[in-house]
């Protein structure tokens, strides 16, 4: 889909593209993708390999491609060596832990838009009693691909009931806990905007389930 959109963009900013150039742009778009889902550390690399599979194109450079998985993967082994022990994602888990202590559902990586990480949050408070959560917390696909890039991590969140008056103090006690966690948080104090953690380090050591 995301390869779709690649090519209307193409032809409606007026470039012409010759089929070689575009097996190259496809191949690129792909190393990309490798890279995000690999330095993201959610999944492992049978996960990637199927994430390969669902985006190749005809033309693609399919051996190249798995093969740059297990490059990447090194790459990032080598580099945790050198990360700090608690990392800033590991922080942000244990924030979410004391969030959902607390009545505030959290998810990792919820979707790939804003959209998706409200229908994943409400798909995941179905799995509790009524009354348990108050409110609830996420940060999507796209948010997670700007802070490996460097952009800081931008949070999510909704009260249960929706756009009511209780908001607020779901934002209040996520601000809190960020503030608790030693992160410096950027937030204007008003539900129109989403909590900003502008420095936020993207250092994830294993493919896990959060």
């Amino acid at each position: 889909m995301k390869i779709f959109f690649l090519t209307i963009l193409l032809i409606t900013s007026g470039l012409v593209w010759s089929e070689e150039e575009q097996v190259n742009a496809v191949n690129q778009y792909i190393l990309n993708t490798i890279k995000v889902h690999v330095w993201s550390g959610f999944e492992t690399a049978d996960d990637i390999q199927e994430i390969i599979s669902d985006l190749l194109e005809e033309g693609a450079d399919q051996s190249m491609l798995r093969q740059s998985v297990s490059i990447e993967l090194n790459k990032k082994y080598q580099a945790e060596k050198s990360w700090p022990q608690v990392t800033d994602v590991d922080r942000l888990d244990k924030v979410f832990q004391s969030l959902n202590s607390i009545g505030i559902l959290c998810l990792h990586n919820a979707g790939y838009t804003m959209s998706d990480g409200h229908d994943d949050s409400h798909d995941a408070l179905i799995d509790y009693p009524k009354g348990q959560f108050f409110g609830y917390c996420f940060y999507h696909r796209q948010d997670l691909e700007r802070a490996i890039s460097g952009g800081g991590l931008r949070l999510a969140y909704d009260h249960v009931r929706g756009d009511v008056p209780e908001k607020i103090k779901v934002a209040q006690a996520i601000l809190q806990e960020l503030e608790k966690a030693g992160f410096t948080v950027d937030w204007d104090q008003t539900t129109e905007q989403r909590i900003n953690i502008p420095n936020f380090d993207w250092k994830n050591r294993a493919a896990i389930s959060r």
